[in-house]
């Protein structure tokens, strides 16, 4: 009886690793939040919050990954585009694609060279416009800065040139101008600080004397003043600005120098010198009173502390709910893959231990586990496929061609109708999927091309609840229906494409299963149609909307259909 019960747990066993061996390998682990994107390459994070999601920025580390033909070292000098992904949960990561910088900014002819380390911040006025600011990192040289009424755009850049360089008042000898902090304060005036580099003519190791701090004019595009120094203990890179308790917080990344002299910073009070290439902050209330600063220590080491690459460090603190989060970047994602590419960071994130009244952050360690849920996923919505936790053989439509599909609607060339590509095999999972006590009945999909998927539970290589081939030269909606009672309750999610060629997974959602409802009778009448953002919130009108709305209805038939359009800009 024994050796029976061996063999068939030995039987199952290979049948589920010759089940996973069928599948695309992933990059990041089932149960791991990070790094936030399994699949793209992305660094210097920033974020707001806005409308009940919180928004992530970046520098496009996956541009010069792309441009290097997947190996070689990140040298930063292809990079002119940022990332932008959204989450309203936490652990499922919407990509919006890629804020095409070098287009944006063409009026400024030779000034541009390159888009770092972006800052984001937005404001609503008193006549309800909503505006959204992205400062970004021209090089090491200047730094410019983008405007739109949407966090996914289009961006337009609102100067002809940068808005900080050498020239501006008050930033000679800053050795670099670049690594944009900006915040709104709690009188909604504008700060940005920037800066960095090694020691300049007039510092030294301790104090390099190259971080800035600048009050902002109330149109956000101009400096009110001259920009004046932040005395901020071996400084060198990652400015970032926060308000806690009335206060400015200011956060930066530290040099790789020798410590040995940390007995000669005066305001070191109780603590000891920081670990290289970690990250301090600073605290005031008069932000352009240098002697106000207040040194507060190190909040978080070099990612190699924790064993995730060493290489330079860029944090954001950013308020989420009731929680505060820390957004950085590692290497995790490059050493999972091992594919001889080297310096290509991930954006990563851990909550943080904040206490607001007395501007004290909590050391925060590293993980590969991340941030709990902070809700559910609805299934009922509509989803777009560019949400996920994490994948295996996923890759984005259009994510490689920038240059050659412009006209974008996002305001950037790689995302204009962004879809996911998949191939046999490929497969996308999603974490804290709700299908509630009902359950779900049908599930619906949009894709273009040929293939087969199912739709799996728990586990990716279990047993499919509901599979469908489809084939189609234009995009189409798919509708399976569910065996009662298997989606309900809590559950991850798998779509896996057992059979595809590149097909392009626009978007799904599942119907609830209402078995008390009167089924509704067709008729040969159109349904209203209604409208969704890419996050796959219903909106009412498309007066203010910007970017790509898409729009459902179902016909006399009873057929469903979905079509994606601009919004108004």
């Amino acid at each position: 009886m024994r050796m029976k019960l061996f063999l068939q747990t030995l039987f199952l066993t290979l049948c589920c690793q010759m089940s996973a061996q069928d599948l695309s390998q992933s990059y990041k682990d089932i149960k791991n939040g990070n790094p936030i994107s399994p699949c793209v390459f992305c660094a210097d994070p920033t974020a707001l919050v806005y409308d009940g999601r919180v928004y992530v920025y970046g520098s496009n580390d996956h541009q010069q990954f792309v441009a290097n033909g997947k190996t070689g070292d990140n040298n930063y000098g292809a990079i002119k585009s940022l990332v932008v992904f959204s989450s309203d949960d936490m652990v499922n990561w919407t990509f919006h694609g890629t804020i095409d910088v070098n287009r944006i900014c063409s009026s400024w002819g030779w000034r541009f060279a390159n888009s770092w380390a972006p800052s984001a911040t937005w404001r609503e006025k008193e006549d309800g416009t909503k505006e959204f600011f992205l400062y970004f990192s021209n090089s090491g040289g200047s730094v410019g800065v983008l405007k739109a009424s949407s966090p996914v755009g289009p961006w337009k850049s609102p100067l002809s040139k940068p808005l900080i360089d050498g020239d501006t008042p008050g930033v000679r000898p800053c050795t670099w101008v670049f690594d944009p902090g900006v915040v709104i304060d709690d009188n909604g005036t504008g700060w940005i600080t920037f800066g960095g580099g090694d020691p300049n003519a007039q510092g030294n190791t301790v104090l390099p004397g190259n971080c800035r701090i600048a009050k902002l004019k109330d149109s956000m595009t101009a400096l009110d003043g001259q920009a004046v120094s932040l005395p901020a203990p071996y400084h060198f890179e990652a400015s970032e600005l926060n308000m806690m308790g009335g206060k400015y917080v200011y956060t930066y990344c530290t040099s790789w120098a020798d410590r040995g002299d940390w007995n000669q910073y005066s305001k070191r009070g109780s603590y000891s010198a920081p670990s290289t290439c970690s990250m301090c902050y600073l605290v005031s209330d008069d932000p352009l009173n240098p002697d106000s600063w207040e040194y507060k220590g190190e909040y978080v080491a070099n990612p190699g502390s924790f064993g995730f690459g060493w290489g330079n460090n860029h944090t954001h603190l950013e308020k989420f709910g009731d929680h505060y989060y820390l957004f950085y970047h590692s290497m995790m994602l490059e050493q999972t893959m091992k594919s001889g590419a080297s310096g290509f960071r991930s954006i990563c994130v851990n909550e943080v231990s904040v206490n607001e009244s007395t501007q004290k952050l909590s050391k925060v360690t590293m993980t590969t586990t991340g941030t709990d849920a902070v809700k559910n996923l609805n299934p009922y919505q509509l989803q777009q496929a560019e949400t996920m936790s994490t994948a295996g053989g996923v890759d984005y439509e259009d994510f490689t061609n920038i240059t050659k599909t412009p006209g974008s609607n996002l305001g950037n060339d790689a995302s204009g109708n962004l879809q996911v590509k998949m191939n046999s095999g490929d497969w996308i999972c999603l974490r804290k999927v709700d299908f509630g006590d009902n359950g779900a009945k049908s599930f619906t999909f949009r894709t273009k091309g040929s293939g087969t998927l199912e739709v799996r539970l728990s586990q990716k290589w279990a047993p499919a609840v509901a599979s469908m081939s489809f084939s189609s030269t234009a995009y189409e909606e798919h509708v399976v229906s569910l065996p009662l009672g298997k989606c309900k309750g809590v559950k991850q999610v798998f779509f896996v494409f057992t059979d595809a060629d590149g097909v392009q997974f626009d978007s799904w959602q599942f119907e609830e299963d209402t078995p008390d409802a009167i089924e509704a009778v067709v008729s040969d009448q159109q349904s209203p149609v209604e409208k969704y953002d890419l996050s796959g919130k219903r909106i009412s009108s498309t007066s203010d909307q910007r970017g790509v709305i898409i729009e459902r209805y179902v016909d006399g038939k009873g057929v469903r259909h979905s079509r994606k359009h601009v919004g108004a800009h």
